[in-house]
């Protein structure tokens, strides 16, 4: 099991680290994994295939994790005795866990309990700026085009539908980013709305959006991409991506 907290490990340590339970191109689970590469946390990675035998989302053992059939969820201990002078294996209480489901409400869980490296702004104009670009992509583009929804509108229709979703979010996103962006999405500090931008990008290119029209979010994007937090949360660099794929 590495001692890098920015390379997760699919073994079970599940006494005394956080178990995430990720589907390797989940956006949802992508923006999980950067904030808590971010954040330094170590973590276990349990792979939830989605499309594995009609989805392991829907079995009867992981409805218990998640009732709402999807990733991520993450089980995560109490912090207790949170000094230097610990050990990482004391950092964790086992026995009085929570299981957490839904992204944005996760991030927000560690910002809250674990506020070193803090992925909200101090300045209350710009935390509500993360929280608006946040809230555009996680509620007005990705549920749209969400796997769900995308098996629901059809296999012919499936590539435009996205296309449009995520057309029309992102030019509320470059709106928001004219006025707030620096060298992220709200200044000069990466923030929650840059872990929700990224994997958002990568869902535009495998639905082939032009993302010409949006300057300010590619070159965003290509800020974050050699960020080892970002790089490390990658779909390519999971335990279950398929390794066949290419950039493997």
């Amino acid at each position: 099991m590495s001692t890098n907290p920015l390379v997760p490990s699919s073994s079970a340590s599940s006494d005394v680290q956080p178990i995430l339970y990720s589907y390797w191109r989940s956006s949802c689970s992508w923006r999980v994994r950067i904030a808590m590469n971010l954040k330094e946390i170590p973590y276990d990675i349990k792979p939830i295939s989605l499309i594995k035998s009609g989805g392991e989302q829907h079995c009867n053992e992981y409805r218990e994790v998640n009732p709402m059939e999807q990733v991520p969820a993450l089980q995560i201990g109490e912090l207790v005795n949170w000094t230097s002078s610990y050990p990482r294996h004391h950092m964790y209480s086992p026995l009085d866990g929570h299981t957490l489901i839904e992204s944005v409400a996760i991030m927000h869980y560690l910002e809250e309990t674990r506020p070193q490296r803090p992925l909200l702004p101090q300045d209350v104009h710009k935390r509500a700026k993360v929280r608006e670009i946040v809230e555009i992509i996680c509620s007005g583009i990705q549920p749209l085009q969400n796997l769900i929804v995308l098996i629901h509108v059809g296999e012919e229709k499936k590539k435009e539908w996205a296309q449009h979703w995520i057309t029309r979010g992102f030019r509320a996103v470059e709106k928001a980013l004219s006025t707030s962006a620096g060298k992220y999405c709200v200044g000069d500090e990466i923030s929650m709305a840059d872990c929700c931008l990224v994997p958002q990008v990568f869902n535009a290119r495998r639905f082939h959006v032009d993302l010409r029209p949006y300057p300010i979010i590619l070159r965003i994007d290509r800020e974050l991409e050699s960020n080892p937090a970002f790089r490390a949360a990658h779909p390519s660099n999971q335990p279950d991506c398929p390794p066949e794929l290419p950039n493997k």
